[in-house]
């Protein structure tokens, strides 16, 4: 994907290149490195997308990008064009294949061999005649095939001078491996009857009765245990905008004459003519010729109350027609379309998005190349001490395996395993360990109002009444008429006034005024139903009491004015309805030390009316309304811009980009697919309580893997001098290491323990 821009420097190409080969956070900034050498060229790798958005002048081609990245190390590849659907609608491409499947084979083998390996070393008693030939034709496999991924890569991290985790894994299994098979074909662990006492002493050994088969295949099994539960989370990475774009409508009714042909809707062409019948999407953004209705642009704009079109209105692509039929002429189609753009936004926020490394990656950088050389530094020691080969070898293959991270292995996946699993049982989708570290220096809450503080649908609130007049009469006389409407705002007062009084009385000579309301007859009596301004037009204006209420009744909703017999006699209030749990919500997330800020396309006076009923403070700062998808992006980046570590809380499309571009996106999972997968955390349930306990639980599993990160490189960097003494006992290292795991795991199921703040209803 590429694209031009000019300025004062001349022309500046965006170039998207798809990247393969990366295995870990440290890979992404190595890419990135290199490509930032070139002159003019700007680039920025991510990580989880796996995707490189460079921008580059004229004079470098794509070609040069690739053949870089590939330098690397690396594959790289321009993307093919956006993923188009066939004229079914079925999406074309490769979503059919998982890409962690291989990967799911190789962790499934290496569990089915790696428990009885790991069995036989750590328990004596079953260790019977030929134990250790079995374990070496178990573990074979695991060593060779299963933990082929971390070989392949560490012998190309070696190529070009790089070492990461990988490196080290690959290195102490296959040392591990190594050694255990020298010590059986030429040392005395082959002897038949050959036992693994446990004693826990510290001595000199030779090694050449001790076997390590039992590391070698725990520990792949383990890191691929964490890979494949990060791969799963990175798959989904691109998800949200195959979810914007299956918003759009398939097929569309393009007018021929005055014949209606269906057709794709990547066939429509700027200038045609279509329609549009009640419920349907619209196609494409374009411009109303013929008809009028209301056009529910809730998911794309934020906006609770349906807008009302008509001749020479502009409507936008995806959005639904609540009302009557519709005469649209195109006016942009495909990529400019405002769905397109939005789906651009939402994958420019993604990639922009700072690659959160791993804390195991971070310090691998460092501790990596320690041990290497420590290892390195231990066997030319011993040989000059005049030790022997055999004994240098030993310790300085101690020194490989001690430093292989077993427990590490254990320390992010079963945290976020059982928080995750925690999590789903609350309600809480946790995506993945990059995820948490924000969660911890988050600051600031950015709230959608629409489906997120409020309900999303709209309800009728209040009823007044003119002197004489009962909210019952009102509401049966109302509600007949908005029977008989589409339009959203009728649906709710005639929903209210049945539930109340039960079944309503038909109405005749109903007849619709396009934009203003609706009137018919009602048992005899004529009933109007609308704005003020269509009581107007039949002279039956407001009295000053009732225009009080509509103008108190617009700062909250929409006021519906009731007029009979000529007389106007009421006023109905329909509004999103703030939900019950909303204001308890705000009180937690600002226990948590978050401020909230309410986000909106609605007006300014609902959401300060919105703000204050749930304890927002109704300032400028925190409540922000009449913003567009791209404004809401904005608002998050300028947050980000005056220091602060923003959360957003969505459930909109309109919400997806700005969800994306925060450090922590929270979607509600009552909302539209494409904002829960551009989410980090998605809440099941339509609670905003929830937010806080998903930022409560993600804060308390990041403490949690960090506290085994510690404790697993604390018992490391405590066994490596007795390993480069040449002082430490196998059995004892085995027991140290299967300790260090058992306290990994223990730690972590601590988190099943986590409660919420609040179990009550909606």
């Amino acid at each position: 994907m590429t694209s031009v821009s000019s300025g004062t420097t001349g022309a500046v190409r965006e170039v998207e290149l798809a990247i393969g080969g990366m295995t870990c956070a440290s890979c992404a900034n190595r890419i990135e490195r290199r490509l930032n050498k070139l002159d003019g060229v700007t680039a920025t790798v991510n990580y989880a997308t796996e995707k490189a958005t460079v921008h580059a002048p004229e004079g470098v081609e794509a070609e040069r990008l690739v053949a870089e990245v590939e330098a690397a190390g690396y594959t790289a590849e321009l993307p093919r064009p956006a993923d188009h659907r066939g004229h079914d609608g079925a999406e074309t491409g490769q979503e059919t294949d998982d890409p962690t499947g291989a990967l799911r084979q190789r962790l499934a083998g290496a569990i089915a061999l790696s428990v009885p390996v790991i069995v036989l070393a750590m328990v004596p008693a079953l260790q019977f005649r030929y134990w250790q030939w079995i374990s070496l034709a178990l573990a074979a496999p695991v060593v060779v095939w299963a933990a082929w991924p971390f070989h392949r890569a560490a012998w190309a991290n070696l190529r070009h001078g790089a070492a990461t985790m990988d490196t080290l894994i690959s290195m102490g299994t296959l040392a591990a491996f190594g050694w255990s098979l020298y010590a059986l074909l030429f040392g005395t662990a082959g002897t038949p009857g050959m036992v693994h006492p446990f004693t826990l002493t510290v001595a000199p050994s030779d090694g050449a009765g001790n076997i390590y088969l039992e590391v070698a295949a725990g520990v792949t099994t383990f890191i691929l245990a964490g890979r494949y539960f990060e791969a799963r989370a990175k798959r989904r990475a691109g998800a949200a905008l195959r979810a914007l774009l299956e918003l759009g409508a398939k097929d569309v009714a393009v007018l021929r004459g005055d014949t209606e042909v269906r057709v794709p809707v990547d066939r429509l062409a700027v200038g045609d003519r279509f329609v549009v019948r009640p419920g349907e999407k619209i196609a494409t953004d374009g411009v109303v010729e013929d008809g009028s209705s209301a056009v529910d642009a809730a998911l794309l704009t934020g906006e609770s109350v349906p807008v009302e079109v008509r001749p020479g209105d502009a409507v936008v692509g995806a959005t639904v027609n609540a009302g009557g039929r519709l005469v649209v002429r195109a006016t942009r189609v495909g990529a400019d379309t405002q769905l397109a753009q939005m789906a651009r936004l939402v994958e420019r926020a993604q990639t922009g998005k700072a690659a959160v490394q791993r804390l195991a990656d971070r310090i691998s950088g460092v501790f990596v190349p320690i041990v290497i050389a420590l290892a390195v530094g231990t066997l030319a020691f011993w040989l000059g001490a005049g030790a022997g080969a055999t004994a240098a070898f030993t310790a300085s293959v101690a020194v490989l395996i001690i430093a292989c991270p077993c427990a590490l292995g254990l320390a992010t996946p079963t945290a976020l395993l059982v928080g995750t699993g925690r999590g789903a049982q609350l309600g809480i989708l946790i995506k993945g360990p990059e995820v948490l570290e924000s969660t911890r220096r988050v600051d600031t809450v950015v709230l959608d109002k629409t489906g997120t503080v409020t309900s999303g649908k709209m309800s009728l609130v209040e009823v007044h009444t003119a002197e004489g007049v009962t909210e019952e009469e009102a509401l049966r006389l109302a509600g007949a008429v908005e029977h008989a409407s589409e339009h959203p705002i009728a649906a709710a007062i005639a929903r209210a006034a049945s539930a109340r009084l039960g079944a309503l009385p038909p109405v005749q000579e109903f007849a619709n005024s396009e934009g203003l309301g609706v009137r018919g007859v009602v048992d005899g009596h004529a009933v109007l139903v609308g704005r003020p301004a269509l009581l107007e037009q039949w002279s039956q204006p407001l009295p000053e009491p009732l225009a009080a209420a509509a103008r108190a009744g617009e700062a909250r909703g929409t006021a519906v004015a009731v007029a009979w017999d000529g007389r106007a006699r009421a006023v109905l209030v329909v509004a999103d309805t703030v939900k019950p749990t909303s204001r308890a919500a705000i009180a937690q997330l600002r226990a948590l030390g978050l401020t909230p800020v309410l986000l909106t396309g609605d007006n300014a006076e609902v959401a300060r009316t919105v703000a204050a009923e749930v304890g927002i403070d109704p300032g400028p700062e925190t409540v922000i309304a009449e913003v567009l998808p791209a404004q809401k992006l904005d608002v998050v980046k300028r947050l980000q811009d005056q220091g602060k570590v923003v959360a957003m809380v969505g459930d909109g499309v309109n919400d997806a980009a700005a969800l994306a571009q925060a450090d922590l996106g929270l979607a509600m999972g009552t909302g539209t697919d494409a904002a829960i997968e551009a989410s980090d955390l998605t809440l099941v349930r339509g609670d905003l309580r929830v937010a806080a306990d998903a930022i409560r639980l993600a804060r308390r599993t990041l403490a949690t893997i960090k506290g085994n990160l510690f404790w697993a490189f604390a018992y490391n960097v405590a066994a490596l001098p007795l390993a480069a003494a040449g002082l430490l006992n196998p059995m004892l290292a085995g027991a140290a290491m299967a300790l260090s795991s058992v306290f990994v795991v223990t730690n972590s199921l601590r988190l099943r323990r986590f409660q919420p703040l609040s179990n009550g209803p909606e």
